[in-house]
C-alpha cells in the first residue's frame, strides 16, 4: 500500500535534504500523499513552487513543518489550510486568490507563529508591481497596515519589506480601518452597468428628427435682426497689451 501511494507522483523531481523538501514544477493540482511517506512527517521546509495546486489540505501531515512555499501555483483561496503552530513562513507569490482579506484571516487562524509572509501577485492584493495601471503606492500602504493588523503580531516581514515599528503603531491606531477593496477582472464584469438601450420607436410610438416637419419653398426664409450695444475699441484686446495708446 504504501509503495502504490509513492507512485502517485514523480520521485525523480523530489529533493530532499536535511530535513527540506523541494517538489516543484510538476503541474501538481494537489500534494501528492505519497509525498509524506517519502519527506517524512518531520519535515520542516517544503517548496511546492511552479505546480498547478488548487488544495493544501496533505500539508496538515507535516508536523513540524516551518517553511512552505507556495509560489506560482492556482490557489483561489486558504480554505484548505490546516493549522500548522510551527509555521514561521508562508510564501503565496503568484497565485489566484482574490480575496486577500479572507486569506489573511485564514494566516491569522492557522498560523499564530508566522513571521514572514507574502502574498504579492495575487488578483487581489494591490501591489504596484503586478497591477501598475489599477492600484498605487497608496492602496499598497493601507493594504500593509490592514494586514500587519490582522496577522498575529509575531509578524517581521511582509511581502518583500520588514515590518517597522511605525508601521505597527499606526497598525494598531488606524489598521482596522484601512482594509482595501481591490475589484479584480474577475468580479468587477458582474458590475458594470448595463449599456442603456435605445428607444424602441415602435414601442414608443415615436419618430424623432432634429428637422423641422414642416417644409418650406428655399425663398421662405426667416430671420432676426437687433443692434449691438457693444463697440470694440480695440485697447481692451488681449493683442494689444504691448501697443501703447499713442499706436492706436
Amino acid at each position: 500500500m504504501a509503495e502504490r501511494s509513492q507512485e502517485d507522483f514523480n520521485r525523480s523531481a523530489l529533493t530532499v535534504r536535511c530535513g527540506r523538501a523541494w517538489y516543484t514544477g510538476q503541474r501538481a493540482e494537489k500534494i501528492p500523499g505519497g509525498l509524506v511517506g517519502v519527506v517524512g512527517d518531520d519535515c520542516t521546509s517544503l517548496d511546492l513552487s511552479y505546480n498547478e495546486l488548487t488544495s493544501i489540505t496533505t500539508v496538515k501531515h507535516f508536523h513540524r513543518l516551518q517553511e512552505l512555499i507556495l509560489d506560482n501555483n492556482k490557489l483561489r483561496d486558504l480554505r484548505t489550510l490546516p493549522r500548522i503552530p510551527s509555521l514561521t513562513t508562508l510564501s503565496l507569490n503568484n497565485n489566484k486568490i482574490t480575496d486577500i482579506d479572507s486569506a489573511l484571516k485564514s494566516i491569522q487562524e492557522c498560523c499564530p507563529s508566522v513571521v514572514y509572509v507574502s502574498l504579492l501577485g495575487n488578483p487581489g492584493c494591490p501591489d504596484q508591481l503586478t497591477n501598475p495601471t489599477s492600484t498605487d503606492d497608496e492602496d499598497y500602504d493601507r493594504y500593509r497596515l490592514y494586514a500587519i493588523y490582522v496577522l498575529p503580531t509575531t509578524l517581521r516581514f511582509l511581502d518583500s519589506r520588514p515590518v517597522t515599528r511605525q508601521e505597527r503603531i499606526d497598525a494598531e491606531r488606524r489598521g482596522k480601518y484601512s482594509r482595501t477593496v481591490k475589484m479584480v477582472p474577475e468580479l468587477s464584469a458582474k458590475f458594470v452597468p448595463k449599456p442603456v438601450q435605445e428607444f424602441d420607436d415602435i414601442f414608443f410610438n415615436v419618430n424623432y428628427t432634429p428637422l423641422p416637419r414642416s417644409i418650406r419653398h428655399p425663398l421662405d426664409h426667416k430671420g432676426a435682426f437687433g443692434k449691438c450695444r457693444y463697440r470694440y475699441s480695440g485697447k481692451n484686446s488681449e493683442g494689444n497689451r504691448f501697443i501703447s495708446n499713442n499706436d492706436l
